[in-house]
């Protein structure tokens, strides 16, 4: 099992370029349209092709309960953690006017992307790999549809449209590309192609969170509040990875999603829910302080989790 340094080490690289993104927006090096552009080639072209070249001749990916139960688990647990957040956020005294929804989103949806990505590859290769893309299926759909419910109060049925996208449409090309067999005779010089765009998803992706992250830091007092930042830590960061590793460790599931769902037990917050709070009318403030206040947290939590998780699920 590694150890606590050794998995230190594993995720500093991965902090390290979101600092390079923050520092690359103070510098104006990227900003206004250039950061909508990079967002959409990151989102449009570089994770699809990830997924793509990691589904694709993966035999994990070739068990059905690998194609199944991972977005099934990822709904489920995404769903309950927001229902967690919500009920913490109460607890907290949070009020509707104070951010409450936005906190619920923001605290409840773990980092199921660009962080743990590079973890899961670097610890276990392209078949736990396959599987995390995948399960992260579930969780996007819980963000688009119980977390913008939670959000707005909209109907489900205006989250679902959400899943219509570039990932989701690959993704379920590549499952049915993997399972037929056609994956076999797609031409080499396309394959390789589709490798090396998606080698630009991650980091290109970190340098884009950072981006995103240093557009509210023109300020800093209001980037902390005691009853969020720590609300949301306990939550994120105590609480929910209980949880999610209870679901590893007892529920049924093949040796790569458990895996998966020890790294996702260690995430911190996600940073879409900011883009979420901005484009439906919550708190974007309230949203930024949980994922900073999270992800600075979680550089020391991180390890500690992923060490204390692979001994309890037995990994």
């Amino acid at each position: 099992m590694p150890t606590y340094a050794q998995l230190l080490l594993l995720i500093l690289p991965v902090f390290a370029l979101v600092a390079v993104g923050v520092v690359l927006r103070r510098k104006h090096w990227v900003e206004g349209p250039a950061e909508t552009s990079l967002l959409r080639v990151v989102v449009a072209v570089c994770y699809p092709c990830l997924i793509f070249d990691a589904v694709v001749g993966n035999t994990a990916m070739r068990a059905p309960g690998n194609v199944w139960l991972p977005p099934l688990i990822g709904f489920l647990l995404a769903a309950c953690g927001v229902a967690v957040a919500l009920q913490a956020g109460r607890w907290l005294g949070l009020k509707e006017h104070e951010g409450l929804r936005s906190f619920a989103l923001t605290a409840g949806i773990g980092n199921f992307g660009y962080i743990p990505i590079p973890i899961v590859d670097a610890m276990w290769g392209r078949e736990t790999l396959g599987v995390l893309l995948v399960h992260n299926v579930g969780v996007e759909a819980a963000m688009w549809t119980v977390g913008v419910l939670v959000l707005t109060g909209l109907s489900p049925r205006s989250g679902w449209r959400k899943l219509v996208n570039p990932i989701t449409v690959t993704l379920v090309i590549a499952v049915v590309t993997n399972l037929t067999g056609l994956g076999d005779h797609v031409p080499v010089a396309v394959m390789e192609a589709v490798r090396m765009l998606g080698r630009c998803a991650i980091p290109l992706g970190l340098l884009m969170i950072g981006v995103m992250m240093a557009n509210h830091l023109d300020d800093p007092r209001t980037l902390y509040h005691p009853r969020i930042t720590w609300g949301a830590a306990a939550v994120r960061l105590a609480v929910l990875p209980l949880v999610i590793l209870a679901a590893a460790r007892w529920l049924p599931g093949s040796l790569e999603l458990k895996r998966v769902l020890v790294i996702e037990a260690a995430m911190p917050s996600a940073v879409f829910p900011i883009v979420l709070t901005r484009l439906h009318g919550g708190s974007p403030r309230t949203a930024v302080q949980v994922v900073l206040g999270t992800t600075i947290l979680g550089v020391l939590v991180i390890p500690l989790w992923i060490r204390l998780g692979l001994a309890w699920v037995g990994l």
